[in-house]
This record gives C-alpha cells, sequence and structure tokens, in this order.
C-alpha cells in the first residue's frame, strides 16, 4: 500500500534496508570472498566478517528498538521490517555456528574424517547461509524500492495499524 509520506521521511525509511544489504553483499559477500584467498597468509581479514556482521546486526536491532520512539510511523515501520530479517539471519547464522560446533566435536573426540565433518558443515551449515543470504538480498533490494515509492507490505500495516495516516493507493 502506498502511504502519503514526505521524500525525507522516504530517505529515513532506506536506510535500514541500505545498511543490512551493506552488511549481506559488502560484508558477508565481497569482503568474504576477497579475504579468503588472504586466509593462509593473513587471518586477520577473514575475522572482521563476523566482527563487522555482529556490530551491524546489533546496530540494527538497537536502532529498531529506539525506532518506536522517535521515528514517524512509516520510518518505523521499516526499521521493524528490517529488525525482522535480521533476526532471521541471526537465527540462520546461529545454527550453521552450532552445526560447526558439531563437526568440530565429532571431529575431535569422535574420530570422525576431516572430509566427512568438512561435509557435514558445508551441506547443512554453509549452503542454507547461503540461501538466506540470496533471499534475503532479494527482499531487502524491494523493502528499499518499497521505501522509495513510499510503500509498506501489508504485514507491517497490520502489525503496526496507524489510522491517522493517508493512503494514496492500494
Amino acid at each position: 500500500m502506498k502511504f502519503e509520506v514526505s521524500d525525507q521521511e522516504s530517505k529515513k525509511a532506506k536506510v535500514p534496508h541500505e545498511i543490512f544489504l551493506t552488511n549481506l553483499v559488502g560484508n558477508h559477500i565481497l569482503w568474504f570472498i576477497a579475504s579468503l584467498g588472504l586466509v593462509r597468509s593473513y587471518w586477520q581479514p577473514l575475522a572482521l566478517v563476523p566482527v563487522v556482521s555482529i556490530l551491524l546486526l546489533g546496530y540494527t536491532l538497537w536502532r529498531a528498538r529506539r525506532s518506536k520512539a522517535i521515528d514517524s510511523w512509516f520510518v518505523m515501520c521499516h526499521w521493524q521490517l528490517c529488525a525482522g530479517r535480521s533476526r532471521a539471519f541471526i537465527l540462520t547464522l546461529s545454527v550453521f555456528g552450532f552445526i560447526a560446533f558439531l563437526g568440530w566435536v565429532g571431529f575431535t573426540y569422535f574420530g570422525m574424517k576431516e572430509v566427512a565433518v568438512m561435509a557435514m558443515i558445508g551441506g547443512a551449515g554453509v549452503l542454507p547461509v547461503m540461501v538466506t543470504v540470496l533471499v534475503l538480498i532479494l527482499m531487502e533490494s524491494d523493502a528499499l524500492h518499497q521505501a522509495t515509492q513510499h510503500k509498506l507490505p501489508n504485514q507491517m500495516i497490520e502489525r503496526y495499524p496507524n489510522p491517522d495516516i493517508r493512503a494514496i493507493e492500494e
């Protein structure tokens, strides 16, 4: 649904999606791939990926909570939308971490072969993260476009109703 909001509000509503897309594309894809080439010589660039991700995801969740008190309804809804997707990404990364931990336990204490552990971590851990990143990039790109077009998904309108805002079109 499209709403009558100012261009300034539209710009503010784009911010959470831009932060999240920067994390997904810039950090989890571009920086991660670039730092993989250096990992045998320097591990520090690769270690920046989770650090930057935690900082950006933490900021997004903190700012979304704060947005309920300080932002307009339209901007707040876009922060909440991005925060929900950030939580889904955190859950996916947590599952990956748990699977990697299980692989380490299997290798260290139960004598699993290295190849089997890598296959388990890759298939049950890395692959779901890659698919989630791809899906979230598509969803956030659409949300960024919706913010530009002064639109919100119906689920956000139902979750955070505002009878005072004027809808332009359905």
